[in-house]
């Protein structure tokens, strides 16, 4: 049989042309000729998943077309402080599962969650002891300790970048705000110790205003998050770690909307009588300690 004969045979026909049955494996095919090889993976796998998901749920095009608007809303909602995609990724858990996939350290070091959606880029630098928290609601909050190393070692001028909600539950780009807002850099003494005055955290809701807070508000997931302050901590020949530090007791602990509690990053915060704090100012009201060392592994 020539060539020519071969390419006119009904099964090779049946291998040129889409029926339903046969078109995952046409696209896969053609997606085979890519040079990179990570690249030719990654879109094979996504095109059998997605290829397997419309086939399970089998869409009208009227929802077909509604996820399309969808997703197309959700980018054009996304700004540079506010990432519903992100959002998105973070409460179908998503993120928690690449974050795990990507930080699998040794016990001992500290738990990495996800930086979800708030994180401002070029926080002011704070000297230690120094207030984030100037001109914002909620009762001030101290938290200390050190950043060391597997062995017990501290480690100098680690970079600490903190934001958080303030004492109302809001982040920055939710009080509209061209100035930083619940947010600073600080930097570990040669000692490892830092200190960071703040207020305390509170537990707020996912922004339900966007296309996310649609798609929750149509279950009954939970759309609250667990009062935390979020810690990136950062030196050189150590692994990054982004966190978060919950605070026990949390009535949401139990339902994080994106997934985030771990154990050992559950902290006591606790109070304080007006007094000395631990930054030497003397505090006229009340106030919050909160201790944590972070532990950090030496980069591969």
């Amino acid at each position: 049989m020539t060539a020519a004969t071969s390419l006119k045979s009904p099964a090779a026909a049946a291998t040129r042309y889409v029926t339903e049955q046969n078109l995952t494996d046409i696209v896969l095919n053609r997606w085979q000729d890519i040079p990179d090889p990570r690249l030719r993976e990654v879109m094979g796998a996504l095109i059998r998943h997605l290829h397997g998901f419309v086939r399970e749920i089998e869409p009208t095009n009227a929802e077909w077309f509604q996820a399309i608007d969808w997703l197309t809303r959700t980018g054009q909602i996304s700004d540079s402080k506010r990432q519903e995609m992100i959002l998105f990724s973070d409460v179908t858990g998503v993120s928690m599962l690449v974050d795990a996939i990507n930080h699998r350290f040794k016990d001992g070091a500290t738990p990495t969650t996800v930086e979800g959606p708030f994180h401002v880029a070029d926080a002011p630098h704070i000297s230690d002891g120094g207030n984030m928290a100037k001109g914002a609601p909620g009762i001030p909050c101290f938290v200390t300790g050190t950043v060391r190393d597997m062995s017990g070692n501290p480690v100098g001028n680690a970079m600490l970048d903190l934001w958080q909600t303030d004492g109302e539950g809001l982040y920055e780009s939710q009080r509209n705000t061209d100035e930083p807002w619940m947010r600073g850099i600080f930097h570990s003494k040669a000692d490892g110790s830092y200190c960071v005055r703040t207020v305390v955290p509170i537990a707020y809701t996912i922004p339900m205003d966007g296309t996310v807070g649609e798609l929750v508000s149509r279950t009954n997931v939970s759309h609250m998050r667990p009062a935390h302050i979020h810690f990136a901590v950062e030196a050189p020949g150590y692994r990054k770690v982004t966190t978060h530090l919950f605070r026990d007791g949390d009535e949401y602990l139990d339902s994080d909307a994106v997934y985030g509690v771990k154990k050992a990053l559950i902290v006591d915060f606790i109070e304080k009588q007006p007094g000395k704090a631990p930054n030497g100012e003397t505090m006229s009201e009340p106030y919050y300690e909160v201790r944590y060392d972070f532990i950090l592994q030496k980069a591969d």
